[in-house]
């Protein structure tokens, strides 16, 4: 029960720093791409805050021998970069700087009841699902459009 807890308890931090820091109002994520009209650099401010509380932590934190409420750190070994990783950066920005929502702040604001937010993870969890379905039926290469191959 004490991971759930801890995880609850993350999520909910989390949820409350993209909401304190405007990550959830899309008109603020496309502001700050607009670089070449009203900039908006709030967002950076953001970030650069996240950045500056993260890596301290996790060198901290990854000195000890296994997590408080885990066995071991599930960290990612795979260091490579594949055309696979590429489209999916591709497409993740091109979504983001579209509609001025990511995974996170989208669901977060799911509680706002807005119907951008609702849109956005509907379509979202659809993707997913047929990605997921697409790597199934016909195998890896399906995670990468036959275009940019």
């Amino acid at each position: 029960m004490a991971p759930l807890l801890a995880a609850f308890a993350a999520g909910l931090l989390f949820a409350l720093g993209l909401g304190l820091g405007g990550m959830t109002q899309p008109s603020k994520v496309i502001g700050f791409l607009d670089v070449a009209g009203a900039w908006d650099p709030s967002l950076a401010l953001v970030m650069v805050a996240a950045l500056a509380v993260y890596a301290p932590a996790y060198r901290l934190i990854t000195r000890r021998r296994a997590p408080l409420l885990a066995a071991r750190f599930l960290v990612p070994t795979r260091r490579d970069i594949d055309l696979a990783l590429l489209v999916g950066a591709v497409l993740f920005g091109v979504g983001w700087g579209l509609v001025g929502f990511c995974p996170g702040p989208a669901i977060v604001a799911l509680a706002s009841g807005r119907p951008t937010a609702v849109t956005f993870v509907i379509a979202m969890v659809a993707g997913m699902a047929i990605h997921r379905v697409a790597v199934r039926t016909i195998g890896r290469r399906a995670s990468v459009p036959d275009a940019v191959q």
